[in-house]
């Protein structure tokens, strides 16, 4: 059993690498380090194997490998958002005392960027990585899997991870803020948003709520997405627009508080009384959306929870198990004063 876990724990060999590519390990050596005479035809065929199978060349000196770099990968999509922020605070808390360090990438939301970071990180051979979200290349994912090491895909729980999923249901919060509107007694819905390539969660969140409309016979009186990155400006001027072509709303949900913190700018601005005239809600539950005059209804996530809590678990079980595993750390509906 020892034997097979410290196998697991090594990844992906340099030898089947060469195995696949039918060449020499000295020529995938080469390949690796661009160092020597090998032919166009054979390295193509090195690169693609190494690509097929995930492989990440160990950057770690022979007697430092065997002991361990004492580090934590992490990759998130933005430092700017103050979610991130958050969960690595969660990170930070339970690294705490553990003799572990986290080295930390961004990714931009870009998913060729995360790739290269997870190369890089997995190169030093870390404890373990800590990655936001299901979305990888085929390369980022063959490498995540192969290299042997506990992963965590956190953020969500929608899929099914490579190892480790530690978040909530981003199409239940939708279902479930659709619920509670409804249950206000909110019948003609907007909504707003923002790019859905970028934070296909916020589109998750969006399908759950026309879901839970669905099941009370409804749907979207209207919508409007921005081509961007949420942003306060970009909830205000989207607000603006669709209160321009529908006067009739009763509620309007956003994709997240930064975008909703500038739907109540809107409304002050307009002299639009936030739940009185038109209802807002928002998801996240930012400090600066409580901090508003009139506070935001929202749907808190537990982001230091979530950080502080995958970490815990990676750390507590070093060797991947054979089966992957789904903490829910949940959230909460803040009744705020805008639904």
């Amino acid at each position: 059993m020892g034997k097979r876990l410290a196998q697991r724990r090594q990844g992906v060999t340099l030898a089947e690498v060469a195995r696949l590519a039918e060449v020499s390990e000295i020529t995938v050596s080469r390949v690796l380090r661009n160092h020597g005479p090998v032919a166009e035809a054979t390295r193509e065929r090195v690169l693609a194997a190494v690509r097929a199978v995930g492989y990440v060349p160990n950057r770690l000196a022979g007697g430092l490998a065997s002991s361990g770099s004492k580090l934590v990968g992490v990759i998130v999509p933005s430092l700017s958002n103050i979610v991130f922020p958050e969960v690595l605070g969660g990170i930070r808390s339970a690294l705490a005392g553990t003799g572990f360090q986290a080295v930390i990438g961004v990714s931009e939301y870009d998913l060729e960027t995360e790739e290269e970071l997870v190369a890089s990180l997995l190169a030093w051979r870390p404890e373990a990585m800590v990655i936001a979200g299901f979305e990888h290349t085929p390369t980022a994912r063959a490498m995540l899997e192969g290299s042997g090491v506990r992963i965590a895909e956190i953020m969500e729980i929608d899929s099914q991870p490579i190892d480790l999923a530690v978040g909530h249901s981003h199409r239940q919060a939708g279902i479930d803020t659709g619920r509670y509107l409804l249950g206000k007694g909110y019948r003609r819905f907007g909504y707003v948003g923002h790019d859905w390539v970028g934070d296909h969660r916020a589109k998750r969140r969006h399908d759950g709520l026309v879901t839970a409309l669905a099941e009370a016979g409804l749907g979207l009186a209207a919508n409007c997405r921005y081509n961007g990155a949420s942003s306060t400006a970009a909830g205000r001027d989207m607000l603006a627009g669709l209160l321009a072509r529908h006067t009739d709303l009763d509620v309007v949900v956003f994709s997240n508080d930064d975008m909703a913190t500038g739907g109540v700018f809107h409304c002050l601005a307009a002299g639009i009384r936030p739940k009185s005239d038109l209802a807002l809600f928002g998801f996240n539950g930012l400090d600066i959306g409580q901090a508003l005059p009139t506070p935001l209804s929202t749907m808190r996530s537990n982001r230091f929870l979530t950080g502080k809590t995958a970490v815990e678990r990676l750390l507590a079980q070093r060797d991947r198990p054979a089966q992957s595993e789904i903490i829910d750390t949940g959230y909460q509906i803040l009744p705020g004063a805008t639904a």
